[in-house]
């Protein structure tokens, strides 16, 4: 039995509804052979073969009991004819199935109709046996036999519908949270890669924007001054380098396998502001005139607003060598009252434009990104005839 009903359950509705119509017909016609389908005393003298067309045609509806209200109707038809010729126990019997499954495959407001329409006949039930018995007793013994054929399919199929609705609400509830999951999923994808792309434009328009302007550099003063050439040219190499340890450390960490710990590649530590001295040198080799203000060696800065600091410098100082080569710039970082202040002043030549990264639009955008994802903000513009880049960035709750 455990396992007939799993596979009644995987087939087809109407050939679950064909084996519980023959099932229930086969075990119809042996009550009614043995002679055991005698509900009140006396003996029945209903002819066999009416009895068997009740019966075949009650369980010919069950084919229908899906389809609320016709079948229960019908159904109920053929009981007030057996109940004319006496009422029987497979008649009986059958026709709670009917009731079952108008209150488990109706609508709600059908299984609520049945609720009420069980509740109303168990009285009408009750007051029928006491009008129509001469003993009031024996009217009530047969009214409380014949109750479990009412309340009993209908109470029953409220609690299945009830605990089938709490498991499709259930079922509902974990699609929706799946869907909200692959939506985070996604969004957590699309915010890496942005950060992905942002690193990568540092990384490449920073140390190669830096090569193209120290290469030109070198190529113009190769005959002037040998020395200053070969210096600009270990510039080259230098960010050459750096650029392909930070381009290295990226693949490395997008190769990476967390759940096993592998890692093809070994990262590297990110740039900080201890590195500070290597971007002024590249700088200046590429023809600009670096002052230092100040740099907050002494503090202990929050990792991710080390490094963003680290990279708005880089960005600014990249600009300003290649909008105002030749020209000056100013460093300056100082942390005072929880606040980091990065600033990089430099001067504007005739027709050099904003400042800005070659006309992508990407330097500032990405300044300001990175200001914004410590919880500070960045300003640049004109200032006092040249151009200021200004980043905020917080120490606290970085």
């Amino acid at each position: 039995m455990p396992t007939f009903v799993p596979r009644l359950n995987h087939l087809a509705e109407w050939k679950q509804d064909l084996v519980i119509a023959s099932g229930t017909w086969v075990l119809g016609v042996l009550v009614y052979v043995s002679g055991m389908q005698v509900l009140l005393a006396g003996p029945d003298d209903t002819p066999l073969w009416i009895r068997l067309s009740e019966l075949t045609v009650l369980c010919g509806l069950e084919m229908l009991r899906r389809k609320i209200p016709l079948a229960l109707l019908c159904a109920l038809a053929v009981l007030a004819v057996d109940i004319a010729f006496g009422p029987s126990l497979p008649i009986l019997i059958v026709f709670t199935d009917f009731l079952y499954a108008t209150t488990l495959y109706g609508s709600r407001r059908t299984s609520r109709l049945m609720i009420g329409v069980a509740a109303i006949g168990t009285i009408a039930v009750v007051c029928l046996a006491l009008i129509f018995s001469a003993q009031w007793r024996t009217a009530i013994l047969a009214a409380f036999a014949l109750l479990p054929f009412l309340v009993t399919p209908v109470w029953w199929a409220a609690n299945v519908r009830q605990q089938r609705d709490i498991a499709d609400s259930e079922r509902a509830n974990a699609v929706q949270l799946a869907t909200i999951g692959e939506l985070d999923r996604k969004a957590a994808v699309a915010g890496e890669r942005s950060k992905m792309a942002r690193d990568l434009h540092d990384v490449i328009a920073g140390h190669l924007s830096a090569i193209a302007i120290q290469s030109e550099a070198a190529l113009s003063m190769a005959t002037v001054d040998p020395n200053l050439s070969r210096k600009v040219l270990e510039s080259v190499r230098e960010n050459s380098v750096s650029a392909l340890d930070e381009m290295r450390a990226m693949i490395g960490l997008l190769r990476a396998d967390p759940s096993t710990g592998d890692t093809e590649i070994e990262p590297t530590a990110p740039a900080r502001l201890a590195e500070l001295s290597k971007l002024v040198e590249s700088a200046r080799a590429s023809g600009l005139k670096v002052e230092i203000g100040s740099t907050p060696g002494q503090y202990s800065l929050p990792a991710a607003v080390d490094l963003t600091a680290y990279r708005i410098a880089q960005e600014a100082l990249t600009n300003a060598a290649k909008h105002a080569a030749g020209g000056r710039a100013v460093l300056d970082i100082r942390a005072d009252g929880g606040i980091l202040t990065v600033e990089v002043r430099n001067d504007l030549r005739p027709g050099s434009g904003s400042g800005d990264d070659g006309g992508t639009g990407l330097g500032l955008l990405n300044m300001r990104e990175r200001a914004a994802a410590v919880g500070g903000t960045l300003a640049a513009g004109p200032s006092g005839g040249g151009w200021l880049v200004r980043a905020e960035l917080p120490l606290e709750g970085s």
